[in-house]
């Protein structure tokens, strides 16, 4: 992840493609998840926050696990909010469907963060810096790539971190949590390129053997890809300051 992957061609117009219907559940799905989550009770679990080698070590068993998804929560509001900042969503129309949906994104990745910091408390880790000088702000192609990366990057994360999880309740709203990262990522997806919005690349596709197969009968799972904290810190890393890298090799 040190660039930004390639990305499918972006045809003209993209941006008044039909989104508010998944706009508007995204609006209140996001909220929902705010009200119902700030009534859990805080981790049990100890976090050490060391840092050996210069990196933030999220820590161990259901702490670490929120910690490391707090951290990429952070990473995804601080881009957000970077791409409000920046001269592509500046140049945007006051009221086009983009725009609105960065809003929205930004609204509920901020919502995220704040979930996990509240529930951790004192146990959370502490306030990231971001490294964003890979990303061209005053480009469409630059902030949606980054956006389809970090957004597939998260989504991977909370698949392959929920075995890890403990306590029912907070597997419960991870579970809800990937959810709503999953139909971000198809809506980056569908702004990049429209009506695509899900891709081989992380969804293992079932493809039937034929034409006349008969159902269930081809390859692939269907299934969402997952990836392990490890990698996913290793990608996450290149987008973070000397200083605000995290570890995850207490996760485990």
């Amino acid at each position: 992840m040190s660039s930004i992957p390639s990305l499918p061609p972006v045809g003209p117009g993209t941006a008044d493609a039909p989104l508010l219907p998944r706009r508007s559940f995204l609006r209140y799905s996001g909220a929902g998840l705010a009200v119902g989550g700030l009534l859990l009770a805080g981790c049990d679990d100890d976090n050490d926050d060391i840092t050996p080698g210069g990196t933030i070590d999220v820590g161990s068993g259901d702490t670490g696990v929120l910690n490391y998804a707090y951290a990429l929560e952070q990473l995804e509001a601080a881009f957000y909010a970077k791409v409000k900042e920046g001269a592509y969503y500046k140049g945007l129309a006051g009221g086009s469907l983009e725009k609105q949906v960065f809003d929205d994104l930004a609204i509920h990745e901020q919502i995220h963060a704040d979930f996990f910091k509240k529930v951790l408390d004192t146990k959370a880790i502490k306030a990231l810096e971001p490294d964003f000088s890979t990303i061209k702000f005053d480009d469409r192609n630059s902030v949606l790539g980054a956006a389809k990366s970090f957004e597939d990057l998260g989504v991977a994360a909370y698949n392959g971190a929920g075995r890890y999880i403990q306590t029912p309740a907070y597997l419960l709203i991870a579970g809800k949590i990937v959810s709503v990262e999953a139909r971000h990522a198809a809506l980056i997806r569908d702004l990049i390129n429209y009506n695509t919005f899900v891709g081989s690349d992380v969804v293992d596709l079932f493809t039937p053997t034929n034409a006349t197969s008969a159902p269930g009968v081809g390859s692939g799972t269907g299934k969402e890809k997952s990836m392990m904290p490890t990698d996913v810190v290793n990608m996450a890393n290149k987008f973070l300051k000397d200083g605000s890298k995290i570890s995850a090799s207490n996760i485990k």
